[in-house]
């Protein structure tokens, strides 16, 4: 039986790998790691260490006695965080890297699933995007896509070194409930973003450049499934896999399908462009075949039905927010 640790357990897809890992007949135990205090559900299936991560005393106590260790933890966000803190997102993140690498490797674990991202391919020329591409895909200008660039090569790194077994999941849009607006749009990655204009009925409803930018988006359920192949498979050992869905959507199709799901009048839908930033990826559209032919993974959660269910959770997430207004501007 293994015993499986997840850093970044707090996050969207974090919560999502842990509740796929605890159905997980070949689990023993799920541990979890985050500064953040876990949601309740979470402290009360798993062990819970809280902590930064990047001390490695505190990394080391996290992956000790695992056979599997799932990092996710990273700074992440939407495209504005991205441009917003550069030197601090790679700092940390390569700070992330260092000590759960080195903690995964005095522990002798049996296999490190490392959570990479599409931005690897943030300047990519071949689509649909295969996992061979890494090798003369010129490398991403972001910081926030070289830091996860560089856990790749450190997989292979430690691989090469130490015989530390891993397997890399790259995801692609990763969407779902979970992860809130923020007060800034950009900040937040695009779903949360256009669902809360939408659920304000915000007209022409505002995007980042022309809208013919491209992204493939992926429920985070579909996202969690294939990182519990990668952890288990016997194919996926010192493999790389996208990780996504198939559909290639512009950003204009996207905020039209967040409009219609919040329940606005189709023929009310229209769009304002707004300045874009310095890095902002034209087209994302990856290959799936290859976690097809080796994991049999295949993503399941229809958009459409995805979407919906999003933007119904997110109006529920909304709701005290919208009462708290209401009685602060009534009588």
């Amino acid at each position: 039986m293994s015993t499986v640790l997840v850093t970044g357990a707090a996050g969207t897809i974090g919560r999502a790998v842990v509740r796929r890992l605890l159905a997980e007949p070949a689990v023993e135990r799920v541990r979890v790691a985050d500064q953040a205090t876990p949601p309740a559900w979470m402290a009360e299936a798993c062990e819970v260490v809280v902590g930064d991560l990047r001390d490695s005393d505190v990394a080391r106590r996290a992956v000790r006695g695992q056979t599997h260790v799932v990092h996710l933890a990273a700074i992440v966000g939407g495209i504005a965080n991205f441009h917003r803190c550069p030197q601090t997102l790679l700092a940390a993140n390569t700070a992330l890297l260092n000590a759960v690498f080195d903690a995964a490797i005095a522990e002798r674990v049996e296999r490190l699933v490392y959570v990479s991202s599409s931005m690897v391919f943030e300047r990519a020329t071949r689509f649909p995007t295969p996992e061979e591409h890494i090798d003369e895909c010129p490398p991403p200008r972001s910081a926030y896509g070289f830091s996860k660039l560089a856990g790749e090569v450190m997989c292979r790194a430690a691989h090469a070194e130490h015989g530390l077994e891993y397997a890399i999941c790259r995801p692609f849009n990763a969407y779902g409930p979970g992860e809130m607006p923020a007060s800034e749009p950009g900040i937040a990655h695009v779903v949360p973003d256009l669902l809360h204009k939408a659920l304000r009925c915000q007209r022409p409803l505002e995007i980042f450049g022309s809208g013919r930018q491209t992204r493939t988006l992926t429920h985070v359920d579909d996202i969690a499934e294939g990182i519990a192949r990668c952890c288990f498979h016997p194919a996926a050992a010192c493999e790389d896999f996208n990780i996504s869905a198939a559909e290639e959507l512009t950003v204009a199709e996207i905020a039209e399908l967040c409009w219609q799901a919040c329940g606005n009048d189709p023929a009310e839908f229209e769009l304002r462009s707004v300045p874009s930033f310095e890095v902002d990826v034209q087209r994302r559209w990856p290959s799936v075949e290859k976690a097809r032919r080796l994991l049999d993974f295949e993503a399941r959660v229809p958009l459409r039905e995805g979407i919906a269910r999003t933007a119904e959770w997110l109006r529920r997430e909304l709701e005290p927010e919208r009462a708290s207004s209401y009685g602060a501007n009534s009588p």
